[in-house]
């Protein structure tokens, strides 16, 4: 099976002598059974001609939102393609997307995308080891962009390092080793649990914690589009997904939560339990808002059900159970007989101590272990890169 068969890509080309290159990666993708629509920024223009690549398409090369003839429809591009890849991609291009400056087709077209988007960068030694290009480049890979790893070599400038864009005949091997797993989970059926849970003490207030669902919800996003039918058991969250095949049921207590994962959960053949559900809850439940008085007050509370416990302990052979823990002290000790207890397949452990990680965040850092103990340490990704290696792992398992 050809992975690039029918698959829909942007091509964006902006304004390097590396533009060259982007003629046979468009006649490659081509070749390989792609359909390719190309974007050139107006620089761009003055390197390689839109002819050239409008002859090796087939279509007509968009260089301006507004043209001479029509408004070209920026959403719809964006709407339309299954990846866009900006190739070769300049430091003034990563500025622009990095900081949403939406002042050309490309971006425009960045910014609408609701596709895996791709930068292969391309610009001299020093320009890619400044400090606002690798920030720039940070910004983009903690919105689950993915950055193609420049080439080393010999510059247009005549220095000798790294910018270099990558070869096109590699960055083809990459795409279509992205599709090539693309459906892997395809006839799965995943329930998923992600975002906060509350927990009632009167019509007004609530103990809960900091999560904002994020993980989950990107690991959502990963499995459906690799073909698993998905069901996403959502707490508070103002995050929700954008794939139109994850199917959400909407909680907030950790009752709540339970009693819908564990309905779901014997049809399922993966559950992934990404959600930061409380263990304790208020004992009692004040019809009326508690009025202040004079003095202390104590809250007495009662354990919650334990969703993941539940699951493990009615868990069929061929279902797959995975989970989550986020530690502070003692964390690989405490993942481990997680693990064990929880009758885990695998279990993704993160710290609050490692900057950038945890709740609040684009981006997390994790060690997945495994039932044989093997530990896999990663490090800091976006939360939809970190989402894909979880993914990778659990297909790993399926096998």
């Amino acid at each position: 099976m050809n992975p690039l068969k029918h698959k829909k890509i942007v091509l964006a080309v902006t304004g390097s002598i590396a533009c060259y290159k982007s003629l046979f990666l468009t006649r490659l993708l081509i070749k390989a059974g792609a359909e390719v629509r190309v974007l050139m920024s107006p620089s761009a223009t003055k390197f390689v001609a839109p002819l050239s690549f409008s002859t090796l398409s087939k279509h007509p090369v968009f260089t301006s939102v507004i043209d001479e003839e029509a408004w070209n429809n920026h959403v719809e591009l964006g709407l339309w393609g299954d990846l866009m890849l900006v190739a070769p991609c300049t430091a003034t291009s990563l500025a622009k997307m990095a900081n949403g400056i939406a002042d050309t087709i490309i971006t425009a077209v960045y910014l609408s995308a609701k596709c895996p988007i791709w930068f292969a960068p391309a610009m001299d030694r020093d320009m890619w080891k400044h400090p606002s290009t690798q920030e720039n480049i940070r910004k983009l890979t903690s919105y689950g962009n993915k950055i193609i790893p420049v080439g080393e070599g010999e510059l247009a400038s005549g220095l000798v390092g790294a910018g270099r864009m990558a070869e096109p005949e590699d960055i083809v091997a990459a795409v279509s080793g992205f599709f090539s797993k693309e459906q892997d989970l395809a006839g799965k059926k995943v329930v998923i649990t992600a975002g906060p849970t509350q927990e009632s003490l009167d019509p007004v207030r609530f103990i809960g914690n900091h999560s904002s669902g994020r993980m989950g919800i990107e690991l959502a996003e990963v499995c459906a589009a690799r073909g698993a039918q998905v069901t996403l058991v959502l707490g508070p969250s103002v995050l929700s997904p954008e794939h139109p095949q994850i199917d959400i049921v909407h909680v907030r207590s950790a009752q709540d939560m339970y009693d819908a994962t564990v309905k779901i959960f014997p049809s399922a053949d993966l559950a992934i339990m990404a959600a930061a559900v409380a263990d304790y809850r208020p004992k009692s439940y004040s019809d009326e808002k508690i009025k202040k008085k004079d003095g202390d007050m104590k809250i007495e509370l009662e354990r919650t059900q334990d969703i993941a416990a539940q699951l493990g302990s009615t868990k069929k052979a061929k279902q797959i159970t995975v989970g989550f823990a986020l530690e502070t002290m003692d964390a690989e000790a405490n993942a481990k007989r997680k693990l064990k207890k929880k009758n885990f397949d695998m279990i993704v452990l993160n710290s609050l101590k490692d900057k950038g990680a945890g709740f609040q965040h684009n981006t997390n850092k994790v060690k997945i272990i495994n039932t044989k103990g093997e530990v896999r340490d990663y490090e800091l990704k976006s939360k939809r890169d970190v989402a894909e290696d979880i993914v990778n792992q659990i297909v790993e398992i399926l096998k």
